[in-house]
């Protein structure tokens, strides 16, 4: 832009920008929402409301539809009636729009879709980032546009928008899902005001005059034969063959504007250059990062960061290529099953065939569901190329132990700018730690010169998952589009991380590491792993605690430590100046929460201030440099457990091989059992002379962690020290014993069973996990050897039902979930007989989140078998499951019809099988 004119930053994720410059162009947003897209949709549907006005005056006209077929069947009626139309979707929801993307095209509509490229659902669903939906929509008649980076979803989300209108060809916008969706930058903002300049309103006009008009009429959508057909598709030739060109000097003027450079076809690294990647969207920026440390370590390599995918124009391509150029990889993030390769190797692979060049052209894939790609994994692209025989059709960032596709990872680099600053945040999903440094990145990025990159990961749990948040700053712009793997700052937001995860991987030499707990030295000394000790000894950390949760609670902030936490990174980090820093927060504090009340803002004021005051610096001993290693915990577990379940839980599943998994996405139940989180601040304490029996208690617990006993006398005797009963009550349990056994590292801590609790003196206190732990796990375990007993209680009522064994235990839902007690119940009393269709939503996430699988079986190993299809089919799944279990139960009855007519059957079998025939449809008689 004009030095005349002040610049607008702002840090915002990708979707914001692509939403930004959507609603500038937009008459009309037909929108569905699906993750990781939805933001866009919510954020336009947001300024409609509030008023912003887009280039033509008018607010955004905003419908959300049943669908995302019905979203773009919505954009397709829109565009037919002569607005300008965009929505916004990713993944399945890009797959259902086809149909109308097909006929958009066809009919010459100039619109745009904003898609977050995501990964689509086959033998899992993945949420995250890749190229499979937006590869599955190339044939479309969609022209595609990819952007790398949050800055370059704003400038090409605009040159996208202006193409459309000269060219009369839809497009699809695509940027990576969650790496570059969900990614927070510093960018240059697209003001309003600079664009009505480019746009060229002759375009405008056409569209317009096109519309469906009863004083203009005319038909579109016929019905042709084959005589005609095939020209009228034809003649479409002119408008595909304009669209390189219009993109290009669209680009230009964009770059004008903005000062930053964009082409079809842009080239990275030495002018000459004999070894070259050929990729596109955020992989391409850690892959220049790695062109650039390459070339400065002696290397003569280069990358081309393709813009413009379809329609793909070979001349710009070639010409894009040094000349020196012999061997080219091209890396595709996407896997096309039975194809003999992904579409980008095979567009480039066609382009060096039609012009007669003879240069060595081979393809891999990366970055699957959102797998990082790194600059190491890039300088291993190159090392391949350099093989006297380079291997073709590769896969990179992953052991492939069964096929042999992968590339081996040399020693890692380090490609990050000089003087850039890494921090790393484990916590825990709810307790606010990512909306915190969602903040912080804002709070630095709106105020200070600085560049700043927010990237925040989860794991499949809901509320109360760990949660990783990777934040880097510096003074130019950040193109790391990969976790951070050296940090200079780490917090660990939850003690009871220390001995789950790898904390300091990663860590500097003389780096900061911050842990939220209670301990002195001395308990310290007992509760972290030596492996922790001897990283801060041997890396000569700056070590600090700070005692948050009890700061929350004193001031009243409950379990909500962001405010706390937050200031303690701003004091320690040394990113901007302390004082500066506490200002702005305050400032943002004012800002969020005034209108909560004077109250509740003083409330987090005091908790800033608070933190300043009690962070303590560890004077650690020297001897911890020289711990013996952990001696790890001999378990008896599957071999499941062992060997996939225990490094995914301990977020080292990306070094898990290909012959680790089943082929077709098939995993065991029952395995949340093993996780024992202990995410829970407060725990239920059981008060046995209060316990009325009613089992209301168990009824209510979203997670299965608390549950009634009956035991023997027998048993009670046998018992561990503290395994208090009371006298069971109810006819037929006159000679059994009754207990509530709290399961504390399953809980997380809703309270609903101390909530719900009707006895006059609460039978239920929730008490610190800390005090509960080392009493109650020995009665949990031995609670778990005893066999289940039901007390001859009637199953169908609330306490009988409670002694069933629950077939959904410890599942990854949010504290206090409402939907799961009511599906915990269902197999209590159905769970041996069922067969699930789950659709796709939060119960498929907390039901059926690899590794950890929350429905389990009984004590003869019958339990719930569940699958998932889609989103928007699972009525019509579960009836297919009907149909197919109807006809294959007729079969069995057929067969059981023509044993019973033999002679030769003994008595016993003739009897079950008449018995079974008889009663098939009786689900109790039917077992028996």
């Amino acid at each position: 832009m004009s030095d005349k004119k002040q610049k607008i930053w702002k840090s915002v994720d990708g979707n914001t920008a692509a939403a930004h410059v959507a609603y500038a162009f937009s008459d009309v947003a037909a929108i569905y929402p699906i993750t990781p897209s939805s933001p866009m949709g919510e954020v336009v549907d947001a300024w409609a409301a509030s008023g912003r006005k887009n280039i033509f005056g008018q607010r955004v006209r905003v419908a959300e539809m049943q669908s995302e077929g019905g979203a773009a069947g919505a954009v397709h009626g829109s565009l037919s009636a002569g607005a300008f139309t965009s929505t916004f979707t990713a993944s399945q929801g890009l797959l259902l729009m086809i149909p109308n993307m097909y006929k958009i095209a066809g009919e010459l509509m100039p619109a745009v879709f904003h898609v977050s490229a995501r990964a689509v659902a086959g033998q899992a669903l993945s949420i995250f980032g890749d190229h499979q939906d937006v590869m599955a929509a190339r044939a479309t008649g969609f022209a595609m546009l990819a952007s790398g980076s949050v800055q370059e979803v704003m400038d090409l989300a605009l040159v996208a928008h202006l193409a459309t209108i000269r060219a009369s060809v839809p497009f699809v916008h695509f940027f990576d899902g969650f790496r570059t969706s969900h990614e927070i930058q510093k960018v240059e903002m697209i003001d309003y005001d600079d664009i009505p300049s480019l746009v060229d309103w002759e375009g405008i006009r056409r569209h317009r005059e096109r519309a469906l008009n009863p004083e203009k009429p005319h038909l579109r959508g016929t019905a042709q034969n084959p005589d005609i057909y095939f020209q009228v598709n034809e003649a479409a030739n002119p408008f595909y063959l304009a669209v390189p060109r219009i993109v290009e000097e669209e680009m230009e003027r964009v770059s004008a504007l903005t000062g930053r450079s964009y082409h079809l076809f842009d080239y990275v690294g030495v002018p000459d250059a004999e070894r070259v990647i050929v990729m596109m969207g955020s992989g391409a920026e850690a892959a220049e990062e790695a062109v650039h440390y390459l070339n400065t370590h002696g290397e003569r390599v280069g990358l081309i960061k393709v813009r413009l995918f379809r329609p793909f124009s070979v001349g710009h391509f070639l010409a894009s290529l040094p000349d020196t150029v012999k061997r080219i990889a091209v890396l595709d993030r996407t896997k096309e099953n039975g194809s003999f390769g992904e579409p980008l190797y095979l567009d480039v692979s066609a382009a060096f065939q039609d012009r007669h060049r003879e240069v060595l052209v081979v393809g891999g894939r990366y970055g699957l569901g959102s797998k990082d790609f790194t600059p190491t994994m890039a300088k291993a692209v190159f090392d391949n190329l350099a093989q006297e025989h380079p291997k073709n059709h590769f896969t990179v960032g992953i052991e492939d132990d069964v096929t042999h596709t992968s590339l081996p990872l040399g020693e890692p680099i380090d490609a990050t700018p000089e003087g850039l600053v890494q921090c790393k945040f484990w916590g825990l999903g709810g307790d606010g730690t990512v909306g915190a440094n969602k903040d912080a990145i804002k709070i630095i990025g709106d105020n200070t010169d600085m560049y700043v990159q927010g990237y925040f990961a989860y794991d499949s749990k809901k509320s109360g998952g760990v949660t990783v948040s990777h934040l880097r700053f510096g003074k130019n712009p950040i193109q790391s589009t990969y976790l951070i793997n050296r940090a200079d700052y780490i917090a660990c937001h939850h003690p009871s991380y220390v001995d789950k995860y790898d904390l300091l991987e990663g860590i500097k030499e003389g780096g900061t590491f911050v842990l939220n707990a209670p301990w002195t030295l001395e308990e310290m000394e007992e509760k972290l792993p030596n492996s922790l000790k001897r990283t801060i000894a041997e890396k000569h950390l700056h070590f600090y605690t700070i005692d948050a949760v009890s700061i929350a609670e004193e001031i009243g902030l409950g379990s909500r430590i962001n405010m706390i936490m937050q200031t303690v990174f701003f004091k320690l980090s040394g990113v901007i100046p302390v004082d500066d820093a506490i200002r702005y927060l305050k400032e943002a504090i004012e800002k969020t929460y005034g209108k909560k009340g004077r109250d509740v803002v003083e409330m987090n004021w005091r908790a800033v201030d608070e933190a300043i005051d009690k962070i303590v610096e560890v004077d650690y001993p020297e001897s911890w440099a020289s711990l013996p290693p952990d001696v790890p915990e001999e378990k008896d577990e599957p071999e499941f457990v062992k060997n996939v379940m225990r490094p995914m839980l301990a977020m080292k599943g990306d070094a898990l091989p290909v012959s680790a998994f089943t082929p077709g996405g098939i995993f065991p139940t029952g395995t949340t059992k093993y996780e024992k989180r202990g995410v829970a601040i407060n725990v239920p304490e059981w008060i046995p002379e209060n316990c009325i029996q009613c089992n209301q208690c168990a009824m209510v617990c979203p997670h299965a962690a608390i549950r009634p006993v009956l035991a023997t006398e027998e048993e009670v005797k046998h018992a561990p020290e503290g395994f208090e009963v009371r006298k069971a009550t109810g006819k037929g349990a006159e000679d059994l014993f009754f207990r509530i056994q709290v399961y504390p590292e399953d809980c997380v801590g809703c309270g609903n069973c101390a909530d719900i609790c009707p006895a006059k003196e609460k039978a239920l206190i929730m008490r610190p996990l800390a005090t509960q732990k080392e009493r109650q796990i020995p009665l949990q375990r031995y609670v778990e050897t005893l066999p289940t007993r039901t007390g001859g209680f009637d199953r169908f009522t609330v306490k009988g039902s409670q002694f069933q064994k629950p077939l959904l235990e410890f599942s990854g839902a949010c504290a206090g979930c409402g939907e799961t007690p009511y599906m915990k119940l269902v197999t209590q009393l159905f769970g041996d007989r069922m067969i699930i269709a789950n659709a796709t939503g939060c119960s498929s996430i907390w039901g059926g989140s690899a590794p950890s699988i929350p429905f389990t079986v009984n004590d003869e190993g019958h339990g719930p078998a569940w699958a998932n299809s889609l989103f928007e089919d699972n009525a019509e799944y579960g009836f297919g499951m009907v149909l197919a279990t109807t006809q294959r139960r007729e079969k069995l009855a057929q067969l059981v019809q023509e044993a019973l007519k033999r002679n030769d059957l003994p008595q016993e079998l003739r009897d079950a099988l008449s018995g079974w025939l008889a009663h098939r449809n009786d689900a109790e008689k039917s077992k028996e």
